[in-house]
């Protein structure tokens, strides 16, 4: 392939309803694939990217019909990215659990990134829209962790996309989890509520820990079957950090079984050897009232038979 730099032609874009309310410039960013952030606001600043005839500041929020016109505009010639194959794909149409004009609920498999990213060349939401392309706009409302299964609400379009992340902010979404982790869970224990943090560790990888310096964050548990060596634990969400379930659980003393970055290889190398190597986390169910329809959605999805068959051996 040619590393040469590729010069578009003078573009126009009519701003439907799927994109109104969004920043300008992350819109330009997701359009303008290779163009550094800031060649784009120097680009914005002299006036060669415009909306209605008019120069725009980078925080412009674009309305519906609005017309932008893009000039001419060298971009890196990037190695096109690996396509996620066609039986992922398939896969991801036979796991939706819930959908309507505005949003669908899908059950998310094990050891798929939500999205692509440094080092993961695609994940569910290219996979998804790869699937769908008669769907113009689907994005994901929140994440799940990669070693994470079970219900993700996708958007169908931006406006109900926002409204779903205000309610996640106002935490109006419960959503509940299952999870196994190594010990006997403390009977006492049923809110934990200790602040967390983001950190990177010496060798560069991101950790959420424990720091009264941290934000918020608040996790009701409680015991859904005990084992010799083992508890099967709920859990639901009372704010929405990063690995939240998992840093909250280890901070107890009980580590998901197999979490590779917050668990104990101690206890995991005491599992069968046959016994997937596979975080031990699964979103059960989700329950909020849809922005659009005011209709109250509950989801459920039961542990799949690979973590069933798991605690069928315990």
């Amino acid at each position: 392939m040619s590393d040469k730099p590729i010069t578009t032609s003078v573009t126009w874009d009519t701003i439907d309803v799927n994109y109104a309310g969004q920043r300008i410039d992350n819109y330009l960013m997701n359009k303008l694939k290779g163009l550094p952030k800031s060649r784009l606001y120097r680009l914005l600043r002299k006036g060669e990217i415009r909306v209605n005839k008019k120069r725009v500041k980078p925080d412009y929020r674009l309305e519906e019909g609005d017309i932008l016109r893009i000039a001419p505009i060298k971009l890196e010639d990037k190695p096109a990215k690996a396509k996620p194959p066609q039986s992922l794909c398939d896969d991801l149409l036979s796991r939706i659990l819930y959908e309507d004009q505005d949003l669908l609920i899908i059950n998310k498999p094990s050891g798929l990134a939500c999205h692509g990213g440094t080092g993961v060349e695609y994940g569910l939401i290219e996979a998804l829209r790869q699937a769908r392309p008669e769907d113009k706009f689907l994005d994901l409302a929140h994440r799940l962790d990669r070693g994470t299964s079970g219900c993700l609400i996708i958007g169908k379009n931006r406006t109900v996309l926002s409204q779903i992340h205000d309610l996640l902010r106002k935490g109006e979404v419960d959503k509940r989890y299952l999870a196994l982790v190594h010990g006997q869970w403390p009977v006492h224990v049923s809110l934990v509520d200790v602040p967390l943090i983001k950190n990177q560790s010496q060798s560069g990888e991101r950790m959420v820990m424990v720091d009264e310096s941290g934000k918020p964050a608040k996790t009701r548990f409680h015991i859904a079957e005990k084992y010799r060596y083992h508890t099967l634990i709920g859990a639901s969400l009372l704010t929405g950090r990063t690995h939240q379930i998992r840093v909250h659980a280890a901070h107890v003393g009980c580590p998901l079984v197999c979490d590779d970055k917050y668990g104990e290889r101690r206890f995991d190398k005491k599992l069968p050897a046959d016994w997937p190597k596979r975080l031990f986390l699964h979103a059960t169910s989700i329950n909020f009232i849809s922005p659009a329809s005011g209709k109250d959605i509950l989801v459920n999805v039961p542990l799949e038979a690979e973590l069933q068959g798991l605690l069928d051996r315990l």
